[in-house]
């Protein structure tokens, strides 16, 4: 087939494109900007657009499929192109569906904690060589393209609560029909598209709904919201809470039937997940014991807890977490993992949410557990997304800490990293952005004493 991909750049997309190139299909795509890892792995496939922008004149009745991504907008010139000559338009949700509609689908989807635990139950699907086509919006360690197509009889979706499209404003987890549908928490998040937390927690429920019509549902039990929608609906429901575990010296250990399996992760929310990776996996006909043998192997989420700095009296991480929910689990799962240690807690807001004034205070307490608190806050990201800035005493109201620190100059931020008494201390860093510039792994990989 001949594939045209609109905003071919972004996380799933470009995975998309090379995954419908590697299968034989002549990919195009277009975007208006596509930076790394996406741009040079899409060179590496010889599909990276000659030239970035919108281009009409590549939108031809000779295309079999245009697939739409969420970053087009609804005008967008190729778009309208398309539409003009009434060619085969789909989301990528609507096109990864319609592949999978004879296969068991899985859906894993929440608020916080869906990525990890679409890593976990695939490294044990594959660990127990149980094959699965899959989608990810994260790269995976041991694995090539996050997108896969194949003629296996499962299919793993990381289920995104954003809208699929601009022709199609759902979410994105709403197109998927699954068999097992796992939500890990909701914690209100994409301000912009869903402006209350009543009208986001809908959106959990429609697909709650939708999965027991035909299927399991599996979800965290002691989230109030979540447990009052499985409630209120009737089929096959499995809650879940932590797996058992244990913390002891350097080492955590998972703990099933009477068995203690050390693992490479720590922290109360990646023992939720876990669970609810194995009841997913158990759905899908694996053993305890393939279970076992699978958590010996796993390794530590991508993109969270990354060690970039360790000696004998101190460590660094570098973690992907932004939201309330994920910043709140993984400051408490630090703390969990060393208690007699200082523990300093930086956390970027970036994102619409985190710098739009009526969401900031659902932050209340998120970092309650760290010894110090400090809050990068670039008035020039707000301003950017045409938001107002919010002062520092907003923030720390918000925070309801009144000793957090909060800094606003990119050499400001640099200075108080590189310049932290750091004896018997803990570094925890946060951030869905870029710290003003900061390469957080070089600079402080290479300069923290």
């Amino acid at each position: 087939m001949k594939i045209h991909l609109i905003a071919i750049g972004g996380a799933i997309m470009h995975n998309l494109a090379m995954e419908l190139h590697d299968n034989g299909h002549e990919v195009t795509g277009s975007d208006d900007a596509i930076y790394d890892p996406a741009l040079s792995r899409l060179r590496a496939k010889g599909i990276l657009p000659a030239e970035m922008g919108w281009h009409p004149e590549r939108i031809h009745s000779g295309l079999d499929l245009i697939i739409l991504g969420m970053h087009a907008r609804h005008d967008n010139e190729e778009l309208i192109r398309a539409q003009q000559l009434n060619l085969n338009i789909l989301s990528f949700p609507e096109f990864m569906f319609r592949h999978a509609k004879d296969k068991t689908r899985v859906v894993i989807a929440g608020s916080h904690g869906k990525t990890t635990t679409t890593s976990m139950v695939l490294h044990l699907l594959r660990s127990a060589k149980i094959d699965a086509d899959y989608l990810v919006g994260a790269q995976l360690e041991g694995f090539g393209n996050m997108v896969r197509l194949s003629d296996a009889p499962i299919a793993v979706f990381e289920g995104d609560e954003y809208t699929a499209s601009p022709l199609d404003l759902r979410p994105k987890f709403l197109h998927y029909q699954p068999h097992f549908t796992v939500i890990t928490g909701i914690a209100w998040d994409h301000i912009n598209v869903f402006p209350t937390h009543d009208l986001y927690k809908h959106q959990f429920e429609l697909l709650a709904e939708d999965t027991l019509s035909r299927g399991t549902l599996i979800y965290y039990e002691e989230d109030p919201d979540l447990k009052a929608i499985a409630d209120r609906h009737p089929g096959k429901k499995i809650g879940y809470t932590a797996l058992s575990y244990s913390v002891e010296e350097d080492e955590c250990y998972v703990l099933i039937n009477n068995q203690k399996v050390p693992v490479h992760f720590f922290g109360k929310h990646n023992f939720e997940n876990m669970c609810a990776a194995y009841h997913v996996v158990r759905q899908l006909g694996m053993t305890d014991r393939q279970f076992i043998k699978g958590i010996r192997t796993m390794p530590g989420p991508a993109r969270r807890l990354e060690v970039i700095r360790e000696n004998n009296h101190h460590v660094t991480y570098f973690d992907f977490a932004h939201a309330p929910s994920k910043v709140d689990a993984t400051v408490r799962a630090v703390r969990e993992r060393y208690p007699h240690r200082k523990l300093i807690a930086v956390l970027e807001l970036h994102t619409f949410s985190s710098l739009n004034k009526d969401f900031i205070p659902q932050y209340a307490h998120s970092l309650d557990e760290a010894d110090t608190a400090i809050i990068f806050y670039n008035p020039a990201t707000a301003i950017a997304k045409q938001m107002d800035i919010a002062e520092p005493a907003f923030l720390v109201d918000a925070f309801k800490r009144n000793d957090i620190q909060i800094i606003m100059e990119t050499n400001v931020l640099r200075s108080s990293l590189l310049n932290m008494p750091l004896e018997d201390t803990v570094l925890l860093i946060m951030t869905s952005g870029n710290f003003g510039g900061i390469d957080v792994r070089k600079e402080l990989g290479s300069n923290l004493k």
